[in-house]
C-alpha cells in the first residue's frame, strides 16, 4: 500500500489541469484546512475533493468492489474513509467552505467532458452566492433617518412642518450666498446640485 499515492493522482491531475485551463487559480493540500483537501478555491471559498472510487467507497461504481480476501480489514477501513470524509465535510460547512466531490468515474471515458463543465458551472454558481447583494439591515434601536418625524395629514401642525423645514431651506439659502459670493470673486457661477 506505500506505492498507492494520495497525491497528484492522474483524477486529480485532470482536474488540476482542467481548472488551470480556464484560469481559476488554487492551492494545494492546504493542511489548516480539515481533511487536507486536495484543492482549494480560496477565492470561492471552495475545496475540491477528488476521491479514488476503491478508496472513498462509491456506491454503485464498476470501480469499487471490496477484494475477497481479507474482506473484513477493507471493509472496515472504507467505512472508516468515508465516515471521516463526511466529518470533514461537516466541518468545513460550519467553518463556510462550500464543498466539491469529484469520483475517479466521473472522470472516465466520455463522462470527462460533462463533469468538467458541471464543476465550471457549480463554481459559477458558488461566486454568485458569494457575490450577491446583501440586504442592508439596522437594528431598530438605530433608525435610519436625517430629519426628525413629521406629521402628515389633515391633523398635522403646520407649526412643526415650518420648523422642521425651515433649517434646510436656511441652509440651500446660505449655501447659495456663499457660491455667489466665491463666484465675484473667481469671476465664474458654479451651478449647484438640487438638494
Amino acid at each position: 500500500m506505500q506505492h498507492v499515492h494520495s497525491k497528484d493522482t492522474a483524477p486529480e491531475m485532470i482536474v488540476r489541469r482542467w481548472l488551470w485551463k480556464h484560469g481559476f487559480r488554487y492551492r494545494l493540500h492546504v493542511r489548516r484546512l480539515p481533511g487536507t483537501p486536495d484543492i482549494v478555491l480560496h477565492r470561492f471559498h471552495t475545496v475540491i475533493n477528488v476521491n479514488g472510487c476503491f478508496w472513498h467507497g462509491h456506491e454503485n461504481c464498476r470501480l469499487y468492489r471490496l477484494p475477497k480476501s481479507n474482506s473484513t480489514f477493507w471493509q472496515t477501513k472504507i467505512t472508516r474513509n468515508r465516515e471521516r470524509d463526511a466529518a470533514n465535510c461537516e466541518k468545513l460547512k460550519k467553518m463556510g467552505w462550500y464543498s466539491i466531490t469529484i469520483w475517479e468515474c466521473d472522470l472516465q471515458g466520455e463522462h470527462r467532458k460533462s463533469t468538467l463543465q458541471h464543476l465550471g458551472l457549480e463554481l459559477s454558481k458558488i461566486l454568485l452566492r458569494l457575490n450577491a447583494p446583501q440586504p442592508y439591515s439596522t437594528p431598530e434601536s438605530h433608525p435610519i433617518a436625517a430629519e426628525a418625524e413629521v406629521a402628515y395629514g389633515k391633523k398635522a401642525d403646520k407649526s412643526t412642518s415650518q420648523q422642521v423645514n425651515e433649517p434646510t431651506s436656511q441652509r440651500a439659502n446660505e449655501s447659495m450666498i456663499r457660491n455667489l459670493e466665491n463666484s465675484k470673486k473667481i469671476g465664474c457661477l458654479k451651478p449647484h446640485p438640487p438638494q
